[in-house]
This record gives C-alpha cells, structure tokens and sequence, in this order.
C-alpha cells in the first residue's frame, strides 16, 4: 500500500472507523516484527487515505454507514475525521431499515488529490445539513 501504487484496497472487521485502525495496529503486532509502535502508526497514516465502513443493517442489507479520513499523526495518535455518516430514521412498512447519509461539514483534504484526477466534487456535497422539524 505504500510502495507508490494507488488505489489499494483491503477489508477488516471491525466495528468503526477508529476500531478498524486498532485492529490493524494489533495485527501488525501479532506479527512480531519488533517494530516501534509509533513506526507502525505512522505507515498506517501515511498509507491510509480512508476507512468506509460498512454495516448489516436490522432487515440484512448492507449500507456504507460512515466515511472516514486519515489525516495523520498528532502527536503517537492516527488522527481521522468524519466525512460522511448513515443516520438511521426507523423502520419502512417494508421493514427496511430508512436513513439518510449525512455530511459531517468537514471537507476532506484528500480534495486536491481527487480533483487532480479530473473528478470534480461539488462542495455542497460536503456541507452539513440543518433539519428543521
């Protein structure tokens, strides 16, 4: 993942975004490679852009419930922040789990990168919404 090769893809079974980081870290370690914790820490951040996490909702389906980035270290600690996050509303009279995908408000630094690319991502997309009820 970071040789220089863009686009890596893995999977980890974890229950957040922040557990996922933790699981890997642990896995490194059960490696015995004697490598330096905060070594390791900073190879994740450096090769992690971000953790989509994905959940079984209550009626089975499968639903992206929260879009994280990597920002990197602070200090020993990998730091992330939100993007994205799956608010769930209820129930369907399906029985279909009902949400919406809600922004968090911050834009992510990975923007530029992406741009770059020639993919253009509005910046409203990015903005928080505020309901009124």
């Amino acid at each position: 993942m970071n040789t220089g090769h863009e686009g890596s893809m893995a999977t980890i079974h974890a229950n957040t975004p922040r557990d996922a980081l933790s699981r890997l870290e642990s896995m490194v370690a059960m490696a015995n490679l004697s490598l330096p914790e905060r070594a390791v820490r900073q190879q994740m951040a450096s090769a992690i852009g971000i953790v989509v996490q994905i959940s079984r909702m209550s009626d089975g389906t499968r639903r992206v419930v929260s879009i994280a980035e990597i920002t990197g270290m602070d200090l020993d600690v990998i730091s992330t922040q939100e993007i994205f996050q799956f608010e769930r509303k209820g129930i369907g009279p399906d029985g279909r789990v009902l949400g919406v995908f809600k922004p968090s408000g911050i834009r992510p630094k990975f923007l530029e990168r992406v741009r770059v690319s020639g993919i253009v991502l509005p910046a409203h997309l990015f903005e928080a919404r505020v309901e009124v009820n």
